[in-house]
């Protein structure tokens, strides 16, 4: 740590990083021994648990099979690429003569480390969610504050393995590279980034071919409630709650974690090159510290509050308790600015804790626009729910509409939080704006443990709404799981929201590491003559005519990326409408006096979820590439640029409409407008279909997919600055690379009939 110039006291303070780090996994620990001591219930709730519980564990053994052979062949490319240019001076400073191959090494092995790290959160995560929904469900016959402990702190387990694996590796590799860090940081942002699309993308097809075609049978058709034991589909429909909610907006909120992280010691160590401070890189990693103490704070507080202030109100206990750790955030954030940054800096010492304040500052007023469009006491839901009344139509149009307007204040949103930091640091320069908005992705996240346990709520208490519902639970539990899950349906639109707004944030982030890359590769070219030095690029020009036409193919790409999902969806929902209708006519199953076979519908679901993965992911990993070394590095700015500005506007349009569609459904079934089973009720069964794949499957993939292509088009980066010429073999190369995507498009679009007539 010496070589880049911190005193014994920044020493003991990264080491100490490391020591909450594994303090935040120790609990996580604490947590799950807690769970797991709880009871299990009737020997007909275990019989439904089991079936979910080994749905679960084969679709996720099944995906990491698909996709473990592309994670090894980007082992591969990801240490190459290193070869191709020159390692950095930093590099050199650190590693010498062996730089090179220390560089290469490092990033293929933070590839692994960032994947494998995704991959657990993940995993390990969806199987405490698991484990926790039978334990919640039995708790419901007794005591609702023990439901509500018992949902909460299973999701809880699976956000601190987030702050965790999170901070523990980011600190790891920067202790080890030190000024290096850079270079190898990228490979684990990407190894994160491109497990957490994978599972999004995997994740949130399952769930959704299952449930849209749950609903078309089971509600449209039949008549009958949400997880009827009679529906085929209701087993796949509960296994891809967890596969979807669980481990794929776990595995989301972990790769934001880490990309802020990453991206703030990228821009850090820039920062220190040029002022010699080394509190930019000190300070956003105690600054994660203090994040993971707030959270564990906040999480185990929730239920005090719901005994105490709360008074049975569980969402209200969530807010209290996230409100308690972003004050301490706040505080210790200031306070650590005063004691620390200004005996290194007098003047400019208050910047970065502002920065993290508005982060979650911020991100506490997104939660409330989330919950302002999607919540079923607010106007817009109620307006949804009203047009129920006229038909499908009209409960389309409306929930259109209010997915528009949510992405506009979104943006919006984000931009004030961005102009602040340019506020603050505008007098300072370009690479103080960016590192600042940098600051604020790493308070937007900082509380990374509360959201996560949020999220996973709501999935948990689902899944114990639908064991209560097929196992025949007494009315007073059921009544206790239908609150709690009500409340998951909150909890859950608002971590999307918290999600995408980070997504942007970190994109961002990354965009202005971009900038600042070429700007170092474009210097070091001019000090060697390569290059003249008016060439060097200082901005992204909208003006030339490539930088356009990249702006144009970045905007496109979310599009195309969303089709795809939504009609692979669309394709399994037809098969498993078929699935379950076949079932129907099996003598005895409408009657109850004979039990469907569940197994088919899981197949499907699984099927569906494994065909998209390997096309979804050729796309997005060589659209950048072609777009970089046809269309040059700035051309390749204005690509991220429409990417970041396109992805954002659809992700909260689709996550917002779709969950203002579920809660107006929601309503009609509480009894307005005509209740169950009217006109009504199956136009707002129609909207929420729609709604589905938009809010769980396209929409929340969004949020990776923003990431994955900036962080490619940062590895490749110097690669591409250094290429003033299209050379014939780059041409050959790029022809067959989009030859490549091509495929994957035909692929993706091919139809399925999944072993059911059409």
């Amino acid at each position: 740590m010496s070589r880049i110039g911190l005193t014994a006291f920044e020493t003991l303070a990264v080491y100490s990083v490391l020591v909450i780090a594994l303090i935040s996994l120790v609990y996580a620990w604490l947590l799950r021994r807690n769970v797991m001591a709880e009871g299990t219930g009737t020997d007909a709730m275990v019989r439904i648990w089991t079936a979910i519980k080994e749905g679960a564990d084969a679709y996720l053994g099944q995906q990491a099979r698909t996709i473990l052979p592309f994670i090894g062949v980007l082992v591969f490319v990801l240490f190459a690429s290193v070869w191709i240019v020159p390692p950095t001076a930093e590099a050199v400073h650190m590693f010498g003569a062996n730089a090179r191959i220390m560089i290469a090494v490092g990033r293929a092995g933070a590839f692994i480390l960032g994947a494998v790290f995704s991959l657990l959160v993940g995993q390990l995560g969806m199987r405490m969610a698991v484990q926790g929904n039978i334990r919640v469900a039995a708790a419901s016959m007794h005591d609702f504050g023990d439901a509500l402990r018992i949902a909460y702190r299973s999701g809880t387990i699976t956000g601190m393995l987030t702050d965790g694996l999170g901070l523990l590796g980011g600190t790891t590799i920067f202790i080890l590279f030190g000024s290096a860090a850079p270079d190898v940081l990228l490979g684990f942002g990407f190894g994160g980034t491109l497990l957490a699309m994978f599972m999004r993308v995997g994740g949130g097809i399952y769930t959704k071919a299952a449930d849209v075609g749950a609903d078309l049978v089971g509600k449209m058709e039949e008549g009958l409630e949400e997880d009827d034991p009679r529906n085929a589909a209701v087993i796949a429909d509960l296994v891809g709650d967890n596969v979807g909610d669980c481990a794929g907006m776990a595995a989301d909120i972990f790769e934001s974690y880490e990309v802020t992280i990453v991206s703030t010691l990228i821009l850090g160590l820039a920062l220190m090159s040029i002022t010699g401070n080394v509190y930019w890189i000190v300070f956003p990693l105690l600054v994660r510290a203090i994040g993971v103490i707030s959270s564990i704070i906040g999480t185990f507080s929730v239920p005090v509050w719901e005994r105490t202030v709360a008074k049975g109100n569980a969402w209200h206990s969530m807010e209290i308790a996230y409100e308690v750790s972003s004050a301490i955030t706040i505080s210790l954030s200031a306070l650590l600015a005063l004691l620390y940054i200004r005996s290194h800096d007098p003047v400019n010492w208050w910047q970065p804790a502002v920065m993290v304040s508005v982060g979650v500052i911020f991100n506490v007023i997104v939660n409330r626009v989330t919950a302002y469009f999607t919540a079923t006491d607010k106007p817009p839901v109620q307006e949804i729910a009203r047009s129920t009344r006229f038909g499908p139509a009209t409960t389309i149009l409306s929930g259109l509409a209010e997915g528009y307007e949510s992405s506009t204040w979104s943006v919006l949103l984000i931009g004030a939080a961005l102009m602040v930091s340019v506020l603050v640091y505008g007098h300072l320069g370009a690479n103080y704006i960016i590192y600042g908005a940098a600051l604020i992705g790493i308070g937007w996240l900082t509380h990374a443990g509360n959201l996560v346990a949020m999220d996973s709520f709501g999935p948990i208490s689902d899944n114990a709404n639908g064991i209560g519902e097929m196992a025949s639970m007494p009315d007073h539990a059921r009544k206790i799981m239908t609150d709690l899950d009500a409340v998951g349906n909150t909890t859950k639109a608002i971590t999307k929201g918290v999600a995408i707004g980070s997504a942007v944030i970190a994109a961002v982030s990354l965009f202005g590491a971009f900038i600042t890359d070429i700007g170092v590769v474009q210097r070091a070219m001019v000090a060697a003559g390569e290059l003249a030095p008016e060439a060097i690029i200082k901005g992204i020009n909208v003006a030339d005519p490539r930088v356009f036409v990249g702006l144009l193919i970045g905007g496109g790409i979310p599009l195309l990326f969303g089709a795809l999902l939504v009609k692979a969806v669309a394709r399994a929902a037809n098969g498993m409408v078929a699935v379950v209708r076949k079932e129907f006519d099996v003598p005895g199953v409408r009657e109850g006096k004979v039990l469907p076979d569940y197994k088919k519908a899981v197949a499907i679901s699984t099927d569906a979820a494994q065909r998209e993965l390997l096309p979804v992911g050729i796309i997005v990993v060589l659209v950048p590439i072609v777009v970089g070394f046809l269309l040059k590095a700035e051309a390749l700015g204005g690509f991220l640029a429409g990417v970041i500005l396109s992805g954002q506007l659809l992700a909260v349009f689709m996550s917002n409409a779709g969950g203002a569609w579920d809660n107006a459904k929601k309503l009609v079934e509480e009894g307005h407008f005509g209740g169950k089973g009217s006109d009504a009720h199956k136009a707002s069964i129609v909207g929420d279909t729609v709604g589905d794949p938009l809010k769980d499957t396209a929409g929340p993939a969004l949020n990776p997919l923003i990431k994955v292509i900036n962080l490619i088009s940062l590895i490749i980066a110097p690669i591409v600055v250094r290429q003033t010429t299209t050379s014939v073999g780059v041409w050959i190369v790029m022809l067959v690379l989009i030859a490549a995507m091509g495929w994957a498009v035909l692929r993706s679009k091919r139809p399925a009939d999944y072993g059911v007539e059409a």
